[in-house]
């Protein structure tokens, strides 16, 4: 299918062809007719991406004290790897459509296939010939109504209008003022009237006053003078009872202006982006009430309503961003809003570039509504060939490993496939994402055949032999299970599962498939793989007695709505990260871990479920102690391991500095421009395990005893007690094999 996508670094518009979006649960799939292009958004977006590096560093500073952070943490080449792997990314336009359902996800009971609807969201109701929208962010065109899928599109920025009105608690007979005559100001004004009010709009461009008052507005200027004038004078000189600013300017300038028009006590609701350098003594003088409307209502920026479908309440959430939608959508049937006069230009989706032309100003048109169009006929395909047709499919050999990916996020393109990316013997076959453009950015970049949607199309593939999982954690677990009964060798980025009755499955899956047939599993264990670790583990490897081993972990702070702290998709911090450091500490002790006590900091903040030290005792008698923190400074480096024993001391600083101290006698490894954290040298060994019949690099017991450990730590900081490890009780009652 063919989809609107814009280059990062340098704002350019394509339209690409990439595989149409899997139908997730929670979700409906739909056919898009047409989608409404944000004058304001977009063109904001467009602007900034067209930027060169140094004007966007200008622009975003906050991003610049990234960047010059990671230099000084991780060394330049590696800071600016980062940087380009951003940069060469592209993102999905769009988040207003409308269009017909082909396909409705589990747990969708009020939607059918066939409804007309309206659909919101960035990342959602994008630019494209498909799309797959969770329920929430999807609004039912009114049935046996007129409302066109054209007029349908306008819902989004609608319930952005609709949203603004009811913050700024206007009343029937209430005079309000709209600063700025755009999309969003011009449907403003017209609900205003549709709720009674009387309205004076404001903008400094003639034809949309003109516009304003043919679609209702009471009275209209390009003037401000005239424009505080007739405030006052429809007022009885008191001023308006609420001013709602649409405008989009860094200006601060319609924000005083709102506080000189508005009455004693009024309010002023910011809808559109403006400067908000506030006149203190105006809005003192006045007592005004300055708000500020949040895009389309309340469910907006939370996963859990948007992405999860968990509604609010009616009786303590009346109106919610997709009753906001529905109340648009219902005053289009009811014909109390006029769209069909804002739309300008209709444009197919082919010539998508030249709306961008227009909203930007390059094309030096006047215009208001511009629609993207769709012809409807468009294959949904979830895979896409990058090779040209009648290519022969490659079967998996001995002499090769042919990777099929699943997952194509930042860390997969950023660091796991530049990693695996030229590897002797090693092909690469399939990626699929979720995401069909991410899953195409991933193709193009690192030179897969296909790219798809849909994980089924990397299982029974015959020219796939080994699958690498880089989905987000909660997926991991089934996939791996998938892949070996498909009798893949398997490569799981951490952690390998969230729960222990998952890891039960795994083993028993395992095991069968190694009854007929021998697969390899891994785990992204990738530290114990570094260079400088190999380096420190052939050092503390001649000490013959027990180990004492700190591990310091500078994790910084991860907001709490962030996707990994989530307890259904990535499990919190411990079963995500603390893992890798787990891992980290068995290899170097040479022993499984056989009890651990978690125990979290005295501390109520934001960051108590992330200041947590665990406490691991080995079975050979050594003693470790993870601290993993989230209250330092990310400037400081984030990995610190320490062993003690022997007479002998070996000290790494975050896979850049490496001290080995014996007999008086020590010795510094420094790695200046970049880390190394082992990820090339995992996939060698895993590429070399698979090509020469061996066993994986990890064994499978040492991942089981990893991936329990850490479970029990997760458990223990709950109970606040030690818990014993036994792994090998495990594998002796969940696998016949290893």
């Amino acid at each position: 299918m063919k989809q609107v996508l814009q280059h990062a670094r340098t704002g350019e518009i394509s339209v690409a062809d990439v595989p149409s979006p899997k139908l997730l649960a929670g979700c409906v799939l739909v056919r898009v007719a047409a989608s409404l292009v944000s004058a304001g958004t977009e063109r904001a977006s467009s602007e900034f991406a067209s930027k060169n590096l140094l004007q966007k560093a200008k622009a975003r500073p906050d991003l610049v004290r990234e960047v010059l952070a990671k230099v000084q943490r991780d060394g330049v080449f590696s800071a600016v790897s980062a940087v380009r792997s951003r940069l060469d990314q592209s993102t999905a336009l769009g988040y207003s459509s409308a269009g017909t359902v082909v396909a409705v996800g589990d747990d969708v009971s009020d939607i059918k296939v066939g409804d007309s609807v309206a659909c919101a969201g960035a990342g959602y109701a994008v630019h494209a010939e498909c799309a797959c929208v969770p329920r929430l962010l999807v609004s039912r065109i009114p049935a046996e109504s007129t409302v066109s899928f054209d007029e349908a599109a306008f819902a989004t920025v609608g319930a952005v209008a609709l949203h603004g009105i009811r913050t700024a608690g206007v009343k029937l007979g209430d005079v309000a003022a709209v600063i700025g005559l755009g999309l969003v100001g011009q449907l403003t004004v017209q609900m205003l009237k549709a709720a009674g009010c009387r309205v004076v709009g404001m903008d400094l461009v003639h034809e949309r006053v003109e516009l304003a008052r043919r679609l209702g507005a009471d009275h209209a200027s390009d003037s401000v003078p005239d424009f505080k004038d007739i405030c006052s004078g429809l007022s009885n000189g008191h001023g308006a009872d609420a001013v709602l600013i649409t405008a989009e300017t860094s200006s601060s300038d319609p924000v005083n202006l709102a506080g000189e028009v508005a009455r004693d006590r009024g309010t002023v609701v910011a809808v559109g982006t403006v400067g908000m350098d506030i006149q203190r003594p105006l809005y003192y003088g006045k007592e005004l009430e300055f708000r500020v409307s949040r895009s389309y209502g309340p469910g907006r920026y939370d996963a859990a309503y948007e992405q999860k479908g968990r509604d609010y309440p009616i009786g303590y959430v009346r109106w919610t961003e997709t009753r906001n939608m529905d109340a648009f959508l219902q005053l289009l049937a009811e014909g109390k809003v006029d769209v069909q006069s804002l739309i300008t230009h209709r444009i197919p989706i082919e010539r998508a570039r030249q709306a961008y032309d227009i909203i930007t100003g390059r094309a030096g048109e006047p215009y208001m509504g511009v629609l993207i169009t769709y012809s409807g006929e468009a294959e949904a395909t979830p895979r896409l060939e990058l090779v040209h047709k009648g290519t022969p499919a490659v079967t998996a050999g001995p002499k090769t490993v042919s990777v099929g990916l699943l997952g194509a996020g930042s860390f997969a393109v950023s660091t796991l496939l530049p990693a695996m990316k030229g590897i002797t013997g090693m092909n690469l076959t399939g990626v699929c994402a979720a995401s069909g453009p991410h899953a195409r950015h991933a193709a193009d970049k690192f030179g897969f055949r296909y790219c798809s949607t849909d994980e089924a199309e990397i299982l029974r593939d015959p020219g796939v032999n080994t699958v690498a999982i880089a989905t987000r954690h909660h997926l991991h677990a089934k996939q791996v299970c998938a892949a070996l009964n498909a009798g893949k060798h398997v490569f799981c980025e951490k952690p390998l599962c969230l729960t222990e009755d998952e890891l039960t499955e795994i083993a028993g899956a395992y095991s069968a498939a190694n009854v007929s047939k021998k697969c390899l599993l891994m785990v992204g264990f990738n530290r114990r793989f570094a260079p400088m670790v190999v380096r420190m583990k052939s050092f503390v490897g001649e000490i013959r007695e027990p180990l004492v081993l700190h591990y310091r972990v500078n994790a910084g702070f991860v907001p709490a709505d962030h996707w990994v702290n989530d307890p259904e998709q990535g499990g919190g911090r411990i079963l995500g990260e603390a893992c890798h450091f787990v891992d980290l500490l068995t290899f170097l002790a040479g022993a499984p871990v056989i009890s651990v006590h978690t125990r979290s900091l005295a501390n109520a903040g934001q960051n108590a479920d992330d200041n947590v030290i665990i406490g691991l005792e080995f079975a050979n008698g050594s003693q470790g102690t993870i601290s993993y923190l989230a209250n330092g400074d990310r400037s400081y480096s984030k990995e610190r391991v320490e062993v003690f024993g022997g007479g002998s001391v070996a000290v790494l600083d975050d896979f850049r500095r490496l001290e080995l101290a014996r007999r008086g006698r020590k010795r510094v490894f420094r790695s200046p421009l970049r880390q190394d954290k082992g990820h090339r040298g995992e996939w060698e060994a895993m590429a070399q395990a698979i090509l020469s019949g061996g066993e994986s690099p990890v064994a499978f017991a040492e991942i089981i005893a990893t991936t329990l450990a850490t479970l029990r730590a997760f458990d223990s900081r709950s109970s606040g007690r030690s818990l014993a490890v036994a792994a090998t009780g495990f594998l002796a009652s969940h696998s016949r094999a290893d």
